[in-house]
């Protein structure tokens, strides 16, 4: 400590957000994906953040082996990625940005409410199996279960990197999101391609309602 300044707690905060950070990459990466590839600009994605976690503490709670609650829950987001795509952002193809960004706006509200019908408003606890308890590092304390958070938020951005520069749906996403004409022209199909992006949102909404659960 020099002066009132102590380095070490400021060394604790940098470290917690830079961790924190990593982590809320993947709420970006949901919203860029819908983003990119329709001109969505998706507000619910927050809300299918909620849903995916609530979901799957809600099936552990209930006795379900942690694995088969995952691939349950994964199941379930995909499902409901691909339900709103086609139920409410298809019929509204072409229509002024402001009327798709109203409807992602109601839509999570809509999933909010949901969400709050079925598992009402108390607390529900999540746990990985990773002890919170802090290391020390150079005098530093850093939660164990940040480091955990943010090493699995970076491999799913850099597999998603990786999905999208040598995958053919990836690279179908990115012609897409450059150019839908162009894209349509050599004979990508939108809808389709619009239903597989929601679908993707909502295995990262899953990740991430995991991690910030």
């Amino acid at each position: 400590m020099i002066g009132d300044f102590d380095y070490q707690f400021f060394l604790e905060v940098l470290t917690g957000g830079l961790l924190s950070g990593v982590m809320y990459s993947l709420v970006a990466i949901g919203f860029v994906l819908i983003y990119k590839t329709s001109g969505v600009l998706n507000f619910a994605q927050g809300a299918l953040l909620l849903f995916a976690a609530l979901t799957f503490v809600s099936l552990v709670e209930r006795g379900v082996p942690f694995a088969l609650a995952l691939a349950a829950t994964f199941a379930i987001m995909v499902a409901l990625g691909i339900g709103i795509e086609r139920a409410v952002l298809r019929p509204l193809t072409n229509k002024p940005p402001i009327t798709l960004f109203m409807a992602t706006l109601g839509l999570s509200y809509i999933i909010e409410g949901a969400a709050q019908l079925i598992w009402g408003t108390q607390v529900h606890g999540l746990e990985l199996g990773i002890e919170d308890v802090p290391l020390e590092v150079g005098g530093v304390l850093i939660s164990q279960f940040d480091i955990f958070a943010a090493a699995v938020a970076a491999a799913m951005v850099l597999l998603l990197s990786l999905f999208f520069r040598y995958t053919r749906i990836g690279l179908s996403f990115r012609a897409v999101a450059d150019d839908q004409f162009a894209a349509l022209a050599v004979g990508l199909k939108l809808p389709l391609i619009w239903a597989s992006v929601w679908a993707a949102a909502g295995l990262v909404a899953l990740v991430a309602g995991l991690l910030w659960g």
